[in-house]
């Protein structure tokens, strides 16, 4: 495995002093172009992983951020139920502190990977940029680190630890949504939404589900596998609930998924919650407004637009700083999804069962 390249062997590859490799480096004045351009090239042929330049106005301040923010099929960035908020949050800081914000959007496939680079990447058209809800490094990967801005994740995930982020504590606030189940007497709980290699915050709230069962001696889970993007969960609740027709409970990994999943149950005859209770996770809109209205994980989406720049603004000011994760920790909004557990009662095709 080759070592680490460092700045004296850059500076010996070529032809200059390590000083004038630190400059270079570091976007510094008092080189010339012919050297700078020699020093860049040694150090990307050497895997030298250049700190992108920071952009900054007169008074040490962005003027430009680009929000790339994904879309699924059918969705527009500002119809999304989650990230519409973020962009809400992104807007208002941006105003506050006089940065111009460019929205841009970019297609993922089924996995939450681009599948092209938006122009405004391409042209290098921002100062710096906020990531919304993909995968970066294919996306960064395809231009030249010379050209990449200083760049904040927002529930946006890398292979690398070269960027800032705004993510949710979806593990822990996942293991208090069941904890709170258990807590009502629920035994039998199902996970609706959810695949082994989901995207991470997908899989950090399958990873607190189980844990919640596990440290409250539950042997049992019930999961309805299937790719959120591609399916609202509807049939699959269905299918889970014919097969396991005693369960209590379920956590949908979001608010979609957890209506679609009440709507699939209560066609089934299963009452929300005298005979099924129901959690989500988000608290987007539409958990108000289902019928019951859902118990869920409020997310501050709009703090994390805000925390989002003012992670941008931080970089500026410390820009040899470490690398930093804010979390937004989700809270719980208590309606009317959730029930203490009782006896299920069935519809007669179903059989019965008690518990």
């Amino acid at each position: 495995m080759r070592e680490k390249v460092t700045i004296t062997d850059i500076a010996q590859e070529s032809g200059v002093s390590p000083a004038t490799v630190s400059l270079v480096l570091r976007n510094r004045p008092g080189v010339s172009e012919e050297t700078r351009a020699r020093v860049i090239e040694v150090a990307e042929t050497l895997g030298y992983q250049i700190r992108p330049a920071i952009p900054t106005t007169r008074n040490g301040r962005l003027q430009t951020v680009g929000m790339i923010v994904k879309t699924e099929p059918n969705i527009p960035a500002r119809a999304n139920p989650f990230y519409s908020h973020v962009i809400i949050g992104v807007e208002d800081a941006c105003r506050r502190h006089g940065i111009d914000l460019l929205l841009s959007t970019m297609p993922v496939d089924e996995h939450n990977r681009p599948l092209g680079v938006p122009q405004m990447l391409a042209r290098g058209a921002a100062d710096a940029l906020l990531m919304v809800g993909t995968f970066v490094d294919e996306t960064i990967l395809s231009i030249s680190s010379r050209k990449t801005p200083p760049i904040v994740l927002v529930d946006a995930y890398s292979k690398t630890e070269s960027y800032d982020a705004v993510v949710s504590d979806n593990f822990q606030a996942s293991w208090q949504a069941v904890e709170y189940l258990i807590r009502r007497g629920h035994r039998h709980i199902g996970l609706v939404g959810s695949e082994p290699d989901a995207y991470p915050s997908i899989r950090q709230r399958r990873g607190g589900y189980l844990r919640a069962l596990r440290e409250n001696g539950i042997a049992e889970s019930y999961i309805a596998d299937f790719n959120i993007i591609q399916d609202s969960g509807y049939e699959p609740t269905r299918d889970l609930l014919r097969k396991y027709p005693h369960i209590t409970a379920l956590f949908g990994v979001n608010d979609q998924v957890a209506v679609a999943a009440m709507s699939a149950a209560q066609d089934m005859g299963r009452r929300v919650p005298d005979d099924l209770s129901v959690i989500g996770y988000d608290d987007v809109d539409l958990a108000e407004n289902a019928k019951p209205p859902l118990t869920t994980m409020h997310v501050d989406t709009v703090a994390m637009g805000r925390a989002a720049v003012q992670l941008l603004l931080d970089r500026i000011d410390n820009s040899d700083s470490a690398r930093m994760t804010l979390t937004i920790h989700p809270a719980m909004v208590e309606r009317e999804s959730v029930a203490k557990a009782r006896q299920v009662r069935l519809p007669r095709s179903l059989g019965s069962f008690a518990k």
